[in-house]
């Protein structure tokens, strides 16, 4: 069983990366997608996004970081692929799945779910323009509108090359709208020869026993139930072995948020430092009444020394 961290644009970036690796319980993260429109990027373009290249493509606690492309021209694609597998990604991982207007207008992300042709080609350029030995996975929703066409697109994407197909089990209509439609997933494992990963709406144990049942997948990507509850992972794993882990605590956390304010305040701009631990205390708050406490006290504070001031007076570091 392997449990693969979600690419989430503007939420799960290598600072989340690094935070929640740190947890343990994952054997892999996706980056956040990097655009590829009609050039070669340079080197600082694809660190930018993934600067686990810096550390042989893992999080400083050892977990492998797959750089996750978004495009729709085959060469420029592949391209880009050969520069990222020379920089060291565990591997390259395509966006088919992004249902962002923007990204779809321009017909990437999901919207090449309506071309089942042109799967196959980007994969296929993908493959031949990096080294044998590298994986090469894809990230799929159901389809655009709907599922009609979801069987006949992940062919494609296997037709291609691909070492492994993930799932995210709504079509790009349904946008992140409960429920998943899991079942969809077991149609999709059953017609296609590589290892197929499940992924939506895993919020709990529960939530991945029924996903695994229904799918008739192994393997599973949790995305947001990851940022809600750091511990999910070990759970899910404790639960499908017999041996539990002790349950991640607030205790646990208040030092791995001091960490994560700490990596926010040298990696980003200062106007976007507030907003991105703000970010995680709303989702830390369906899971502990203490991030509530702090996302209340700290919603109207964007000044990074106030956020400071107030994290050593409330939260203090245990020693």
């Amino acid at each position: 069983m392997a449990i693969l961290l979600a690419p989430m644009e503007g939420l799960l970036d290598f600072v989340l990366r690094d935070i929640l690796t740190r947890v343990g319980g994952i054997d892999r993260c996706v980056s956040e997608f990097i655009r590829v429109t009609n050039t070669l990027l340079p080197d600082r373009a694809f660190i930018r996004i993934v600067p686990e290249l810096l550390n042989g493509g893992r999080t400083f606690a050892g977990t492998p970081v797959r750089a996750q492309l978004l495009g729709s021209d085959p060469t420029c694609l592949a391209e880009n692929a050969a520069k990222l597998a020379a920089l060291g990604s565990d591997g390259i991982d395509l966006n088919f799945g992004c249902p962002a207007k923007v990204v779809n207008r321009h017909g990437g992300g999901a919207a090449l779910l309506e071309v089942p042709e042109l799967l196959t080609d980007i994969v296929s350029a993908v493959r031949r323009a990096v080294p044998a030995h590298m994986p090469v996975s894809a990230k799929m929703r159901l389809g655009f509108n709907d599922d009609s066409r979801a069987v006949e697109c992940a062919l494609a994407i296997a037709e291609g090359g691909a070492d492994e197909l993930v799932v995210h089990a709504r079509t790009k209509a349904d946008a992140y709208r409960p429920p998943a439609y899991w079942e969809r997933i077991a149609d999709i494992r059953a017609a296609v020869r590589i290892p197929v990963v499940a992924n939506g709406e895993i919020w709990n144990v529960q939530d991945a026993q029924r996903c695994r049942a229904l799918s008739g997948c192994d393997d599973l990507m949790v995305g947001r139930g990851m940022v809600t509850d750091p511990g999910l992972a070990l759970a899910i794993r404790g639960a499908a072995t017999g041996v539990q882990d002790e349950a991640v605590t607030w205790q646990t956390l208040v030092p791995l948020l001091h960490d994560f304010w700490h990596l926010v305040c040298t990696g980003l701009e200062k106007r976007q430092q507030a907003g991105r631990l703000k970010q995680w205390l709303n989702f830390l708050r369906r899971s502990y009444p203490q991030a509530e406490v702090a996302y209340q006290a700290l919603r109207t504070v964007n000044e990074p020394a106030a956020v400071e001031q107030w994290l050593l007076a409330h939260l203090p570091r245990p020693q």
